[in-house]
């Protein structure tokens, strides 16, 4: 990403369970710091020694060290994080896009592990896993109770080591086991086709490493096909964010180039950037601009973004670069709304420290923290609305949440009557039979969102939603702008 990024650390920008991405850095020196609490320090060493030699059983040092200071960080907000030996390769594991595991896509429901989809290919793929099967447990430990991070964690392993899955399949109403051979798994974070003559869709599941070497090639195949094209859907829903400069890179595939894409903020210089549509600000190393084979009439096909409360950080700096410039409609559900910046700082060779450093901000200078991107058009998930949409998190809900930095929040009492409404609904739904309840496949002729995106790009009518609430943190007059 040229000089820009040579900062401190590494910069993510990512919401999902465990990290997702970082851009190798380097490190300079820190300014000058105000004087340590010594009565606090010391409590700390008093605390430290009490535990070693009052505890009932004998404790390991470096452990309590290491305790400490992930409890220091996990209470500045919930992005920022100690990453121990096992963490910090995780981490870059997820860089990537390559992994060890079992190889599927998984959310949570109802406490337990959901598959979304098994990746084509992959030990789960091969061994017949189908979206909508629930883990029930993960070798001898229940599932229940466990974080979609620690379940991930659980099937993660060395290539070659086996893992004992229990399925719950609810199409069947039965619940057996399945013997999995964990592998490297290189997870595929672009798709993409043409939908009909003139028409195309590409979904991008995350920002990894490999994403806009496989965006470019995607787009290439898609105007090989249909030299003509008349629009097309880049769908970024449940897309929880990734690489800073690949999302930069995919606004600029469609933007003027210099323009705007993002900018930060924080207590730094560092922090303080703005990133433009050009190849300086998201090349990850020298060479030719990765953009380069990209037709030219990318920059003005008519476009439509998809996007829910799953498009998180990354994908939220691409809608809302998109949305401010007017190079987009924008339509489905507003985002997550997690807008803030985090540096990992190696602090040895396999340790390091995941912090948040600054706030991201649209071209137009609206703080995307705790707030999120709200559509120009609202959509919903089916026909029938979005009858759960109220429930699912967003950052604003998350206990300790950076605020977004323009202002007070103001919790809005409407989403929670709205949170009541849909809960009823739940239950009601609860008892139909599964096949009633599956939600349709992203890029599936009964893709309700899509299908209002296509209308949207051929001027056809299109069906709002009638169930959404905006989730508005409602700000003071003299904080509602930002200056860059």
């Amino acid at each position: 990403m040229g000089q820009k990024l040579k900062i401190t650390g590494w910069v993510a920008a990512g919401a999902f369970a465990g990290a997702l991405t970082t851009v190798s850095l380097q490190t300079v020196a820190r300014g000058a710091t105000a004087p340590l609490p010594l009565e606090e320090l010391q409590q700390l060493a008093a605390v430290f020694g009490m535990v070693k030699s009052d505890y009932v059983e004998a404790v390991d040092e470096k452990k309590l060290i290491t305790d400490a200071i992930s409890g220091m960080v996990a209470g500045l907000d919930p992005h920022s994080q100690y990453f121990d030996k096992k963490a910090f390769k995780e981490f870059r594991e997820g860089t990537s896009g390559r992994f060890v595991g079992v190889g599927i896509e998984i959310s949570q429901e109802d406490g337990l592990v959901k598959v979304v989809s098994p990746i084509e290919g992959s030990p789960a793929f091969r061994a017949g896993l189908k979206p909508g099967d629930l883990i029930t447990k993960i070798d001898d430990t229940a599932v229940k109770g466990l974080s979609l991070n620690d379940a991930v964690k659980r099937m993660r392993g060395e290539a070659g080591t086996k893992v004992l899955l229990t399925i719950f399949r609810k199409d069947e109403s039965r619940t057996f086991p399945v013997t999995i051979t964990r592998e490297e798994i290189r997870t595929q974070s672009v798709r993409g086709k043409v939908i009909e003559p003139g028409y195309a869709w590409v979904r991008l599941s995350q920002f990894q490493e490999r994403t806009v070497s496989d965006f470019v090639k995607k787009i290439e195949e898609i105007y090989k096909e249909e030299p003509n094209l008349k629009g097309l859907v880049l769908d970024l829903r449940n897309d929880p964010g990734g690489l800073l400069d690949a999302a930069v890179a995919v606004s600029a595939a469609f933007l003027p180039s210099n323009v705007t894409v993002v900018s930060t903020d924080g207590q730094l210089a560092e922090s303080k950037q703005v990133y433009k549509a050009t190849p300086a600000d998201y090349q990850r190393r020298s060479g030719s601009d990765p953009l380069r084979g990209l037709p030219a009439a990318l920059k003005t096909v008519p476009l439509v973004v998809l996007v829910n409360e799953g498009s998180a950080s990354a994908s939220e700096i691409v809608a809302g670069a998109l949305q401010d410039h007017k190079r987009a409609t924008l339509m489905g559900s507003q985002t997550f709304g997690k807008g803030s910046v985090q540096t990992v700082r190696p602090l040895g060779p396999d340790t390091g420290l995941k912090i948040t450093t600054a706030r991201y901000y649209t071209p137009s200078g609206i703080s995307i923290q705790a707030r999120g991107i709200v559509p120009n058009v609202l959509i919903d998930e089916t026909a029938e609305g979005s009858p759960y949409a109220a429930l699912r998190m967003r950052e604003a809900d998350l206990e300790k949440h950076l605020s977004s930095g323009q202002g007070p929040e103001v919790k809005d009492p409407e989403r929670e009557k709205a949170r009541d409404e849909a809960r009823k609904r739940l239950e009601e739904e609860a008892k139909k039979p599964p096949q009633d309840r599956k939600v349709p496949e992203f890029g599936s002729e009964k893709d309700f969102p899509l299908v209002q995106a296509l209308n949207q790009l051929k001027g056809q009518p299109v069906l709002a939603s009638k169930t959404q609430v905006i989730v508005e943190n409602k700000q003071e007059k003299e904080g509602s702008n930002k200056e860059n």
